[in-house]
This record gives C-alpha cells, sequence and structure tokens, in this order.
C-alpha cells in the first residue's frame, strides 16, 4: 500500500504549500508513490489516517498545541515545513513585546474575544520533530530531496553548514564588502545562497546552524566596523525565538 501524507497548517501564509502545489511535473512523480489524504489547500477530503505529517506554521494558541500534538500521536513521521514550523518564523517577533500590546495593536478593542499564547513557538517545542524543510518560502529541490529519502526510508542530506560556502562556490562578493551586513555566517546552507546572489544580505529564514559560530560573526562585524545590535533587526525577522543564542 502507498504511505498515507498529510498536510497540516497553523500560523502562516501557507506560502511553502503553495510551493508544494507548484511543483508542476514533480508533482505527478509525487501522486504515484503516495495517497494525499489531508492537503487543504489542494483537495477537500480530510483524512485522519495518515503516516507522513508535513506541518506550515508557528503554534501561538493553545488549540493549536493541542491538535499539534493529536497530528503527532497519529504520525509515523512529522516534518516541519518552512521557517515559521521550524524556528517560529515571522510570528516569533511577537515575542520581543508585551502580551498585552500585541493583543491591542493587532486586535484592538476586539483583543478579548481572541485567544493567543504570549509567544509564537516552532513545533518542536511540542513536539518531536523527524525532518526539516528550512526557508521562507522552502526551496522545491529541497522538498523533494526530503519526500524521497522519507520514501525510501534514507536520512535526508540536508546542509548543516553555514551559507558562506555557497557564497565562495559561487565565486560571490561578500555583501559585507558592500557595505551590508549578513547573517551567512550563522545561517544553514541549502538555498543557493539565493539572496547574496542578487545582491541582498541573508535574513536567515533557513535558520542558524546546529552549532552557530557566534564569535566567527561577531569577529565579521568587528571587522567591517560593525555590531551585533545592527544584524538584530534582520536576525529577528525570522530567529526571534533564537535570538539569545547570538548574544
Amino acid at each position: 500500500m502507498k504511505p498515507k501524507v498529510a498536510f497540516f497548517d497553523f500560523a502562516s501564509c501557507e506560502g511553502c504549500q503553495l510551493t508544494v502545489i507548484n511543483l508542476e511535473d514533480e508533482i505527478l512523480d509525487i501522486l504515484s508513490k503516495v495517497d494525499i489524504v489531508n492537503f487543504r489547500e489542494a483537495i477537500s477530503e480530510r483524512g485522519e489516517d495518515y503516516d507522513v505529517a508535513f506541518i506550515e506554521g508557528s503554534i501561538t494558541r493553545e488549540h493549536d498545541r493541542e491538535r499539534l500534538e493529536d497530528i503527532r500521536r497519529k504520525a509515523k513521521i512529522v516534518v516541519a515545513l518552512g521557517a515559521c514550523a521550524a524556528t517560529g518564523g515571522l510570528n516569533a517577533l511577537k515575542n520581543l513585546k508585551p502580551i498585552s500590546w500585541i493583543r491591542e495593536r493587532v486586535y484592538g478593542r476586539d483583543a478579548g474575544y481572541y485567544e493567543t499564547l504570549e509567544k509564537a513557538y516552532p513545533i518542536d517545542k511540542f513536539v518531536k520533530v523527524d525532518y526539516y524543510v528550512w526557508g521562507c518560502p522552502i526551496d522545491k529541490k529541497e522538498f523533494m530531496e526530503v519526500f524521497k529519502s522519507i520514501l525510501l526510508g534514507k536520512k535526508p542530506q540536508i546542509p548543516d553548514y553555514p551559507l558562506c560556502v555557497e557564497c565562495r562556490l559561487k565565486e560571490n562578493v561578500c555583501v559585507f564588502e558592500k557595505g551590508l551586513t549578513c547573517l551567512g555566517p550563522i545561517t544553514r546552507a541549502g538555498c543557493g545562497a539565493i539572496c547574496p546572489q542578487n545582491g541582498n544580505s541573508c535574513e536567515g529564514c533557513r535558520g542558524f546552524i546546529e552549532n552557530p559560530e557566534v564569535n566567527a560573526e561577531k569577529q565579521i562585524l568587528e571587522k567591517y566596523g560593525k555590531s551585533v545590535d545592527e544584524i538584530l533587526t534582520d536576525l529577528n525577522i525570522f530567529n526571534a525565538y533564537r535570538e539569545d543564542e547570538l548574544k
């Protein structure tokens, strides 16, 4: 029997699921090898029996946590799909402000009607995650690497080295040389250094590598006359949940 696969979403824009839908030719290959039983962006059916759960979005409500734990109990394999699920993503910006300020700012006079946790969390705060597909949005090729590896019973080969490696391989001029700041020294590679390749700094949407070389980042900042405070805005875009690790 084909493995049963389900896609779920929590607090997110659902762009990572749209990336999966936009796989075009590859989606036919996926459909020939699995049964998709739950995927709100693509089908109306709702199956409660599944082997693999791809989860997009961060956890921002108590109800989300309970639903996430129920998904984990049913699934043999759980995959965090994209930055919000893997690192807390953009939603974790709320962690930097008092929850009372967030309620008033977002909901205004209706704040009392909405349930929200004080922080936004990546899904591995509450359940075991077997694999991750990083990025905002995810990379199509990396999704297929993870997907195919799961079907073959193999561990996906996801980079755990800094983005700077990819920049050097592409012979990019370091954006620090252009007067910008960059999170490349501590950010997980795998995107092909797409932002520096196009003249922009890396904002860390793929999260930190497993053991980020914080001192290396600080040394580079010092070399170019910049401070940690100057990169906190970029860092917090996708990694507010782990901000303390850079201090």
